[in-house]
């Protein structure tokens, strides 16, 4: 599969992962909410990860991939909650998914350039630029 054909199935998991928090925002502690999609998303990885041992996949891990791993599921477990606190203001999941994943392509480039040293064309420039317009009138 290309990548980019990868990219739109995780886009299409993103954006059905961030319906359900909406949906069930209304009807769960934030806490309470995000531990249980993580519990889920732990048993989903699980699942995987049993499959490929026991079809002796190589899996390739460092310290220093673990510890990146880990950092990621703090900051994802902070988005989850912080996800739920959102959508249970009452947010359309209309102008908040589009909020909070463009703010996250906005944060991810930003951090890319700073700490990765990424280098970004015009192009790049202006895709960005178009997607801080739109968290910005979606924000309004």
């Amino acid at each position: 599969m290309s990548w980019i054909a990868l990219a739109v199935l995780t886009a299409f998991f993103y954006g059905v992962y961030n319906f359900f928090i909406k949906v069930a925002s209304g009807s769960i502690h934030q806490i309470v909410g995000a531990v249980i999609l993580q519990v889920g998303a732990a048993i989903v990885g699980a699942c995987v990860l049993l499959f490929l041992k026991l079809n002796h996949t190589p899996l390739l891990w460092s310290g220093k991939g673990i510890s990146y791993a880990l950092l990621a599921g703090v900051f994802v477990g902070l988005a989850e909650i912080t996800s739920f606190m959102v959508f249970s203001k009452g947010v359309p999941a209309s102008s908040g998914i589009p909020v909070i994943v463009g703010g996250s392509i906005i944060f991810g480039a930003l951090l890319g350039m700073i700490f990765l040293k990424e280098v970004l064309t015009p192009l790049h420039y202006l895709a960005i630029a178009l997607v801080t317009v739109g968290v910005v009138l979606l924000a309004k």
